[in-house]
């Protein structure tokens, strides 16, 4: 789509539902007064129609190209998925939960389904947060030093673990609760189906869910099937 100053706000907003942040951001309402130009929301928030423009064309560029992460070292996969991953969890979290809350005043009593999507996405959100922050604040360090030892060929400082086959195998354990939840979140969803009567900012949490479960489910198989098993792996050659 190419965006000019001509085009409706919902129509944006329908072609590609990530400019929604953009909207958001400014201040501009994309659902129950989407029908509005480019030109007049300017007008309006007296906002230079260019750098509008701009901010949504960077917003819809797609990354090309695969990436081969099993190249990467340790350490710089792990800083990958600290900067990648767990700041998307961390920006996207608070900006779900407020659309879900307003989409469940607003349409819960006639999809009562939304109740229960919301009260599994702020389970997942708190579990979440908790793993990634003993990621961070554990096991990801710990990665790291294990990974520079290893390349400078010297004997590890410090031992936290005596294996990490048990705190891994527990990581696994809470991966695996959370693609629970988000399979029950989905089908509640019609896999994220709004239904005909949505307005925009319903299709756009679900739009949200969506590319937040595809995100977590990136997320997981970089750590484990990737991260882990080469720490795993180096573990074992430390060792011998």
């Amino acid at each position: 789509m190419e965006i000019k100053t001509a085009i409706l706000v919902s129509n944006i907003v329908a072609e590609n539902y990530k400019t929604a942040s953009v909207f958001k951001q400014y201040g501009i309402d994309f659902c129950c007064n989407g029908n509005r130009t480019i030109e007049t929301v300017c007008e309006t928030h007296e906002i230079e129609s260019n750098k509008l423009i701009e901010d949504l064309k960077q917003i819809i560029i797609e990354e090309k190209g695969d990436t081969d992460y099993q190249s990467w070292s340790i350490s710089f996969l792990t800083d990958y998925i600290y900067n990648y991953h767990h700041k998307y969890v961390e920006r996207k979290i608070p900006e779900i939960k407020e659309y879900l809350n307003k989409i469940c005043k607003v349409h819960g009593a006639h999809n009562p389904e939304l109740h229960e999507i919301n009260r599994l996405f702020i389970e997942s959100s708190n579990d979440l947060t908790l793993h990634m922050k003993k990621e961070e604040l554990m096991l990801f360090p710990y990665f790291k030093k294990l990974d520079t030892v290893a390349d400078k060929n010297t004997p590890i400082s410090t031992n936290l673990f005596e294996t990490l086959d048990s705190p891994i195998a527990l990581l696994h354990e809470e991966h695996d609760n959370e693609g629970v939840r988000f399979r029950k979140i989905a089908e509640l969803s019609d896999n994220y189906t709004p239904p005909s009567h949505a307005c925009n900012t319903y299709k756009v949490t679900y739009a949200m869910l969506k590319e937040y479960e595809e995100d977590l489910h990136k997320h997981i198989h970089l750590e484990n099937n990737i991260l882990f098993k080469k720490v795993i792996d180096l573990e074992k050659i430390k060792n011998n």
